[in-house]
């Protein structure tokens, strides 16, 4: 079995929780921004996963996770009337992002999971390469 394999599959995973982690704080930290350089409201962003695969001798085998894209969420910003907000329009409602702060938490809880138990499998494949090192010498 090839350690260094797990080690590559189980870093992929970390890299992209991590990738993860800083899109929420970015959606929270921009909760209120409603107003961007592209114009209206900020957009929650979301990361696309997909599998990295490898060709072997016996055909394609996992390797891991890449970050296929960073998406803009489609989802309608919020809309709150304020008549004296200066991003109002002429009816007086101004367009907040399309970011809720519970569904955030949820994601981060999710994403902080995900890299931990990465990390377990990082560190698991670690001992057993060691011991098998320990073992070799003796």
């Amino acid at each position: 079995m090839n350690f260094f394999k797990s080690f590559a599959i189980s870093g992929s995973g970390m890299t992209a929780e991590r990738l993860r982690l800083d899109l929420i704080s970015n959606n929270i930290a921009n909760v209120h921004t409603t107003r961007t350089p592209e114009g209206g409201p900020y957009r929650r962003e979301v990361p696309v996963f997909a599998q990295q695969l490898e060709r072997t001798r016996r055909g394609l085998e996992g390797a891991g996770v890449r970050v296929e894209a960073v998406v803009k969420d489609p989802s309608p910003p919020r809309v709150v009337y304020q008549p004296g907000h200066p991003d109002a329009d002429a009816a007086g409602y101004v367009a907040y992002p399309n970011v809720d702060v519970n569904r955030e938490f949820i994601d981060l809880i999710s994403a902080s999971r995900a890299y931990e138990a990465n990390a377990a499998v990082l560190e698991a494949a670690k001992q057993i390469t060691s011991r098998a090192l320990e073992l070799g010498r003796g």
